[in-house]
């Protein structure tokens, strides 16, 4: 509810968000933000992030390469952005960096509103492995060095992939200083069928939101 009300969303929007349970794939991303970032903005950014994303809007089959995930993702850009949630700001695909007399291309480049952060994606077909966080925290250096304002916050890094071990994934956090996350993403819709039924349906929230804006409250729903 508090999310209908801060980002506006029509009833289309919030039954896109029902049905694709987003609220449930907030705070999942697996991270080192609690030690990289302070606690309100550490908090911010956990719960800004999701896991998994979900890419059904897209109609690619297996075997599909990371190019052609990226080119789909831009191609459906205004779907792409609903799921990665309000504040994501598109700067570029393929964002060129020039260090030492080479060059280097970010997969995806976002700044958040909210966050007031430039936030780095690279897109990983298969399981995450360890030399993805090595790659990415160069990413977020550079781009803290080149195109961070002295009032933004810290640039964060993002590694979407398809699976991930979280045992791994946190060997791979030692001595990186840049606050990084790994977040999966599926093409089609596999959440836990329990998930469904701890949410309230479009209409219960609408029923909410009107008695809020009336002044009366409403019971809330049991928990089991």
């Amino acid at each position: 509810m508090e999310q209908t009300l801060a980002n506006g969303w029509s009833r289309n929007i919030l039954a896109l968000q029902i049905d694709a349970q987003a609220h449930a794939r907030h705070g999942k991303a697996i991270s080192n933000f609690a030690a990289m970032l302070p606690t309100p903005q550490s908090d911010l950014v956990q719960q800004t992030l999701k896991d998994p994303y979900i890419f059904d809007f897209l109609t690619l089959t297996e075997p599909f390469h990371e190019r052609e995930l990226e080119t789909a993702l831009v191609r459906h850009l205004e779907k792409f952005l609903l799921e990665l949630g309000q504040g994501f700001a598109f700067i570029g695909r393929q964002y060129r960096l020039d260090v030492g007399n080479e060059d280097f291309y970010i997969d995806l480049l976002f700044y958040h509103l909210r966050l007031r952060a430039f936030i780095v994606i690279d897109l990983k077909k298969g399981k995450f492995k360890p030399e993805y966080a090595g790659k990415l925290n160069f990413y977020c250096n550079v781009v803290n060095d080149r195109l961070k304002h002295a009032t933004d916050a810290p640039t964060i890094g993002l590694i979407l992939c398809q699976t991930k071990d979280h045992l791994l994934a946190e060997y791979s956090f030692s001595g990186i200083d840049k606050p990084i996350g790994i977040s999966t993403y599926e093409l089609t819709r596999a959440l836990p069928t329990e998930l469904r039924s701890a949410l309230p349906t479009v209409e219960e929230i609408e029923a909410e939101l009107a008695g809020e804006s009336s002044g009366t409250s409403r019971p809330s729903r049991g928990k089991s």
